[in-house]
């Protein structure tokens, strides 16, 4: 009989202890919700700001928990957290507290783990003959990834890319396959080395499984198993949830794709099925020439006549291959790997020829190097979330920003839970199929925002337009920048407005360095960004999220203006337009959340120790005088608010100062 669990609060104050931590109210307070959630298989949404510790408040509970538990990420730099720093750290500190289970493993997506048939019998070509390797540095580096692969088999080692020498994504993928080209371990000669098989089995062995929001969505809401089965998940990075899951369910399209799944069977397929397939790629392409880029309200009869072609000829040509497993591995391999890739294309154009309510449908612009492309995206994934994991499942969510407009309704409603379930005061409701209660809680941060920062928005500044950063906004920029003596994190809504603002403060203030998303991997820009306080560093996205900067490094944040979705976003504006068909504002519901939940995000690259002080500086008039501007600065963390550029400059020199 193995001993009762000791206390949460014991746990968790040894833990904090040994990490060489405090104890926060906040990090207590989240746990013990925790906690109450999974005993009581209540879902639970709790929003923890940067500090308060969330990582320790959820992984002690759920090692205290009696059944399995995964934990889903929406990054890699997270997950990359939790496995390299918190768990190892954590286990150490509690492994000798009776009754807990510290057993761990992570778990990724097939194409994440390096393939020991690829790395040893070579890649098929598209007719699924085996190739040699490319000639010059591409061959050198798959002969340098192959050889650390048969290191980490030797080795006992993972074989992720996350550990593998440094490459690019075309590399990576002459020593991988997707779930799709896999022959699977039974099939596979080196199946029982499998990396990704290894990974599984280890996860079937343990009580806490890392993985990621893709793969979760995968397992849960598409069916595929791919996660052993699990009592509860906890959902860190859970505002990206929806958009995650909506990537994971969007499919993709080209003329290329089906010629290449064409090319591939001409060597299995004795008929003419191949050809057919052929002939439906041009009618494709054809029909994609001809059609307007956007979405598509109502497909055009060209698309649907060629996707259905498309849709016929791949279900033909999938019958046509032979049935039975014969031949050597090697044809075995090329034979999977082509079938797989019609597979593909016959699912894509049979959802998309469909036609239905419940997707979104729209043709990509083309460029120089890429291709136009159909894609396809669920309309909205709440309900797949509420009826295939959270009617199955007791989920936990956490984020920084989880509260936009200062409620949890927008999100809850996002990820398939109804405002009307949540449990307030005590309030006590079973969980049903048609009914799942809810907790929603903030912790709080261990900042004082109204103390450590300065939320300015310039006021007098004109309203941002479609021709990108005017000059006033750009003198606006050097003169913050100036006070600021560098210190500055830009997060601009495009790649020319970043350039744009980067080019103009070089010209201005020569003296500063400014560095501009795309002139270095963003890696080594964080580094030098951090290493000089006398630098700018402005981009785009991927700087508005997960960009951790703390210290003298960061004193300012500009924002060029609110990050609303653009207007011509295929996704965003037909799921605006579905919001106001049914009776909501679809203006509240989708581009102001969306902006809303960025415009935290982004806000929150300032403050992120207890010593941090600084300003964010939105430089779009709209947040002080539109009537959702409300509802955006409910949604940031409780700055001091002023319009006034004096005091934002003096200010700004006082900090260069310190």
């Amino acid at each position: 009989m193995s001993e009762p669990a000791p206390p949460l609060q014991q746990v968790l104050a040894t833990a904090v202890e040994a990490l060489g931590g405090k104890e926060r109210s906040g990090q207590v307070t989240m746990a013990e919700a925790v906690a109450t959630a999974m005993t009581g298989k209540q879902h639970l949404l709790v929003q923890a700001g940067t500090g308060t510790g969330k990582s320790l408040a959820y992984l002690v509970p759920s090692l205290l928990h009696d059944e399995r538990v995964v934990v889903a990420t929406a990054t890699l730099a997270l997950q990359h957290q939790l496995v390299e720093r918190d768990l190892p750290r954590l286990v150490e500190a509690v492994k000798d507290v009776p009754g807990v289970d510290t057993s761990y493993a992570v778990l990724k997506g097939r194409s994440n783990y390096a393939c020991l048939h690829r790395v040893r019998e070579g890649v098929p070509d598209e007719q699924g003959a085996l190739v040699d390797l490319p000639a010059g540095s591409m061959g050198q580096k798959i002969l340098e990834l192959r050889a650390w692969a048969e290191e980490e088999a030797k080795d006992g080692g993972s074989g992720e890319r996350d550990s593998a020498p440094r490459h690019m994504d075309k590399d990576w993928r002459q020593v991988s396959v997707s779930h799709r080209d896999c022959l699977g371990a039974a099939k596979c000669p080196f199946g029982q080395e499998c990396f990704a098989e290894l990974a599984r089995e280890k996860a079937h062995r343990s009580h806490l499984v890392i993985t990621n929001h893709s793969l979760l969505a995968i397992d849960a809401i598409e069916g595929v198993p791919m996660i052993p089965d699990y009592d509860v998940v906890v959902i860190d990075e859970a505002h990206e949830l929806t958009a995650r899951v909506t990537q994971a369910a969007t499919d993709e399209l080209t003329a290329t794709d089906v010629e290449r799944a064409s090319r591939r069977s001409q060597r299995h397929v004795d008929g003419p099925e191949a050809d057919d397939l052929a002939d439906a790629a041009g009618a494709l392409r054809d029909a994609m020439t001809g059609a307007r880029p956007g979405r598509f309200e109502k497909v055009p009869e060209e698309i649907a006549d060629a996707l259905a072609l498309v849709r016929d000829a791949a279900r033909t040509c999938l019958s046509a291959y032979p049935k039975g497993e014969g031949g050597d591995s090697d044809a075995d391999a090329g034979r999977t790997q082509a079938r797989g890739s019609v597979q593909d294309v016959f699912v894509t154009a049979e959802r998309m020829a469909a036609g239905s309510d419940a997707d979104v449908l729209w043709l990509s612009e083309g460029t120089e190097r890429i291709p136009p492309r159909l894609c396809v995206a669920p309309l909205q994934v709440w309900g797949q979330m509420r009826d295939k994991l959270l009617t199955d499942k007791t989920v936990v969510m956490t984020s920084a920003t989880l509260m936009l407009g200062g409620d949890f309704s927008a999100l809850a409603s996002s990820v398939g839970l109804k405002p009307s379930e949540r449990l307030v005061d005590g309030s006590s409701v079973r969980k049903s199929e048609s009914v799942l209660p809810w907790v929603g809680i903030d912790v709080g941060s261990p900042f004082d925002y109204g103390q450590q920062a300065i939320l300015y928005v310039a006021k007098h500044l004109p309203p941002p337009g479609r021709d990108g950063l005017v000059k006033a906004q750009l003198d606006e920029i050097c003169e913050l920048v100036d006070a600021a003596d560098g210190r500055t994190l830009g997060l601009f809504s495009s790649r020319r407005a970043a350039e744009a603002a980067a080019e103009h403060v070089r010209e201005q203030l020569p003296h500063l360095t400014t560095l501009a998303q795309g002139d270095a991997q963003l890696p080594e820009l964080a580094k030098q960004f951090v290493s000089d306080p006398h630098t700018c560093l402005f981009g785009t996205l991927s700087l508005w999220q997960g960009l951790d900067v703390p210290g003298e490094t960061c004193q300012l944040v500009l924002i060029d203006r609110i990050p609303f979705p653009r207007p011509d976003d295929p996704l965003m504006s037909a799921r605006q337009k579905a919001a106001d068909a049914a009776g909501g504002n679809g203006f509240m519901q989708v581009a102001a959340t969306h902006a809303a939940l960025l415009l935290a995000q982004g806000a929150g690259r300032l403050i992120r120790t207890t010593d941090d002080r600084g300003i964010v500086a939105v430089l779009d008039p709209r947040l002080a005088t539109a009537r959702y501007g409300g509802f955006l600065k409910a949604s940031l963390p409780p700055m001091w608010t002023t319009t006034d550029p004096a005091v934002v400059r003096k200010a700004l020199k006082r900090l260069a100062k310190v």
